[in-house]
């Protein structure tokens, strides 16, 4: 807007100059039009092609004056664009060293690798849960979108290790490839686990074919957003009700009702305890759907006598100030 609005102010006081110059020359020396502006131009821009007429000696103070209005004028301009080029550059580079500075603080977060449809949604949703993210893009033209989206991304090819590691991927939590082929997405994951072998990778894949492939390169959760959302259309047919609970879960922030994953660690107070010990659903009115065991079994609607072990995934449901309270318990 700034650069638009100068370009402006330049093209008015250009056709002012002109403007002024020609009906100088046409009043003080009586020329024509066309003699007036040609004088005018070249006096302006100082070329040095001599005098179109025999200039009078009111026609030669009038040309000092125009000529001293011309360079202040170019002067002007000049310093404009030198101004404009010099201060972009410095909040380029001040810019690029505070979202370097921020990364570098990071810690447990996720790495998001493509800005495209599917990486601005899932970046979106994440920030709005409160969990730090970087993004990297390769594409430059998509920096004024994440500019707008206050992201803080890195310009360059996610498959390069430095790259990598420049968005801290050894303190990392996770990582989402979603680059543009399944052969970049299985390169990409070779090297994150390489890189950090505790990474949760997720990884999307364009065809089917290729979710053995990336699971035997390390990804722990490959998705097909095509399969996704197939079945996302075939269950809102066979299961409305269901799936509107769901978006009200996992989407409706008005809704003071979350299904969340809390983890118990080895140093609970709740590790060994059961269920109806616990006391989970009357002191936090939370109900627990499944419990994951550390391997990997799934324990649905877990009973009364239940034990609760360290390692345990639980996913509950309920309030978001109720889960918390629970995480900071488990």
């Amino acid at each position: 807007m700034e650069y638009l609005r100068q370009t402006v102010i330049f093209a008015a006081l250009s056709i002012v100059l002109m403007m002024v110059g020609s009906f100088g020359y046409m009043i003080i020396e009586g020329w024509g039009f066309m003699d007036s502006l040609y004088m005018t131009i070249i006096t302006l821009a100082t070329v040095g092609y001599g005098e179109v007429n025999p200039v009078g000696f009111h026609g030669r103070i009038f040309t000092i004056i125009l000529i001293l209005l011309g360079v202040g004028f170019f002067l002007y301009v000049a310093g404009n664009v030198i101004q404009f080029l010099v201060e972009g550059r410095i909040r380029l580079v001040l810019g690029r060293r505070k979202l370097d500075t921020q990364i570098n603080r990071l810690r447990g977060h996720y790495i998001i690798c493509g800005y495209g449809r599917i990486g601005r949604v899932l970046a979106r949703f994440l920030i709005a849960r409160y969990i730090d993210v970087v993004v990297i893009e390769r594409n430059q033209n998509r920096v004024p979108r994440l500019d707008e989206d206050d992201i803080l991304y890195i310009i360059g090819d996610a498959k390069d290790e430095a790259v990598l590691e420049k968005a801290g991927i050894q303190r990392a939590k996770g990582i989402i490839t979603s680059v543009a082929t399944d052969a970049d997405n299985v390169f990409l994951v070779i090297i994150a686990k390489q890189l950090n072998p505790d990474l949760f990778i997720v990884a999307r894949a364009e065809q089917n074919s290729v979710k053995k492939t990336l699971l035997a390169a390390g990804a722990d959760k490959v998705i097909s957003p095509y399969d996704l959302g197939a079945r996302r259309m075939a269950h809102a047919i066979l299961r409305p009700t269901v799936i509107q609970f769901l978006e009200m879960a996992f989407a409706d922030d008005s809704i003071d009702i979350q299904i969340e994953e809390i983890r118990i660690k080895p140093d609970s107070k709740m590790a060994g305890l059961t269920m109806k010990d616990s006391g989970i659903r009357q002191k936090y009115d939370l109900m627990i759907m499944v419990i994951r065991k550390p391997d990997g079994s799934m324990v649905f609607n877990p009973k009364a006598d239940t034990v609760m072990e360290a390692g345990d995934v639980m996913v509950v449901v309920g309030s978001a100030k109720s889960i918390q309270r629970l995480d900071s318990v488990l």
